[in-house]
Parts: structure tokens; C-alpha cells; sequence
């Protein structure tokens, strides 16, 4: 008998901490915005780029990870509150600005409600320009390119591709693409032809041209564009 009600407490007790954890408030602020240079955005892989947000004054609670989605733009669910905003080193084919000597590229941001913004960076390089043609049988794509980076901190092209898919999901990732070839690297310009999938039936494919940069992991990329077949 004293063992049935032991039993019985134990999953009130249960039942009374289920309802109190339930109870807790969601988080009610929308962080929204795009990664931009001067204004545009700039195009990533996907779900490889991702910056961090920290609230201080809540000891060493672990940073909060916001991804970047393949053109770029991120959305987020946060408690109202203030926090500092950081790209993780290395991270992205762009470097973050430096705010100023003392705050280095962490910015402050204050989310009170649902809050948009953009994020500007300096890129490496960025495309433009791009063109892209299907047959039967293979996509033919080129674009221009621009080295924005021209200091001491330029990096070379290491390589660009050009890549096909399925879905509207293309990146350098091995789920997210079917084929890819690479592509001719001229002065300011790149072109190249990808063979369509063997045995492929579908009457549209998606293309994305990428470029990986001496020396930086993550690539960047043109958007993504659909092609009738």
C-alpha cells in the first residue's frame, strides 16, 4: 500500500512540473535580415555560414546559433532583450567589419518585438552578371566576377564550379547537389557546362554557380536558378 502511494505521489509531483514547465513564456521576438555588401546580399551554401548571439548578464549560458540561408538571409526566435551579435572566425567568404577598436566586429543589437536587419560584410569577391542556358543534355552558365578585397588581406580564386540539382537546394554540400563541373576561371569572368544527370526524366533543373576562395572554407555562390528542360 505504502509503495502504490509513493507511486502516485511521485507522478503528481511529475505531473505538477510538467504543467509548470509548460507554462513558461516563448520566446516573442522575430530576428530577421539578410547578410549584405552595399545593400545586396551575398549568396552562401547551405547551412554553412552562421553567426552567434550572446545575452550578457546571464553567466555563461551557451551562444545562440543563427545559420545563414542560401541567399543569405536569416530568421530567428528570441527572448526580448539586449545581445552582441558575432560572426565566428573564419566563417563565410566575407569579412566582418570592425565596429571600432574597442568593440571589434561584435555588434549590439536590442530585439524588442519583432526586429529586421541587414548585416553589411565585405566580401572577397562578388558575381554578377550570370547566364545560364539548358539543352537536353547538359546547363551552360557564365558570370563576371569582381575582387572587392584588394589589400593585404586579398585572396585568390582557388577554383568555380558549376552546380546541378533536383530541388531548388543547390550548394557545394553533397546532399545538396546531383552533379557539377568545373568552370573556366578567365579575367573577371567564369564559364562552363555541366551533363545533365544520367537517365534524368525531370523537365526542369535548378543551377548555381560557386566559387571557393584561397584559403576560406565556405563558398560563395550566384542564386540559385530554375531551368526548363
Amino acid at each position: 500500500m505504502k509503495i502504490t502511494n509513493y507511486i502516485y505521489l511521485a507522478a503528481t509531483a511529475l505531473l505538477f512540473a510538467s504543467c509548470e514547465i509548460d507554462n513558461y513564456d516563448e520566446p516573442e521576438s522575430f530576428f530577421t535580415g539578410n547578410i549584405v555588401y552595399n545593400g545586396e546580399p551575398i549568396e552562401v551554401g547551405a547551412r554553412e555560414v552562421r553567426f552567434q548571439l550572446f545575452q550578457p548578464g546571464f553567466g555563461a549560458l551557451a551562444p545562440l546559433d543563427m545559420h545563414l540561408d542560401l541567399d543569405g538571409s536569416f530568421s530567428g526566435r528570441f527572448f526580448d532583450g539586449d545581445y552582441k551579435l558575432k560572426f565566428i572566425n573564419g566563417q563565410g567568404p566575407f569579412k566582418a567589419y570592425e565596429v571600432n577598436e574597442q568593440q571589434g566586429d561584435t555588434i549590439f543589437i536590442s530585439l524588442r518585438g519583432n526586429t529586421e536587419m541587414d548585416i553589411e560584410v565585405l566580401p572577397y569577391y562578388m558575381l554578377s552578371g550570370e547566364t545560364f542556358s539548358a539543352s537536353s543534355t547538359a546547363v551552360d552558365a557564365a558570370a563576371n566576377y569582381d575582387q572587392i578585397i584588394t589589400d593585404a588581406d586579398a585572396r585568390a580564386i582557388e577554383f568555380a564550379r558549376l552546380y546541378l540539382n533536383d530541388t531548388e537546394q543547390v550548394s557545394n554540400n553533397g546532399d545538396y547537389h546531383r552533379v557539377w563541373s568545373d568552370m573556366t576561371v578567365g579575367s573577371g569572368n567564369l564559364s562552363g557546362s555541366t551533363a545533365l544527370p544520367d537517365g534524368y526524366a525531370k523537365p526542369y533543373i535548378f543551377a548555381r554557380i560557386g566559387v571557393k576562395i584561397v584559403g576560406v572554407e565556405d563558398m560563395l555562390f550566384s542564386p540559385v536558378q530554375k531551368l526548363d528542360l
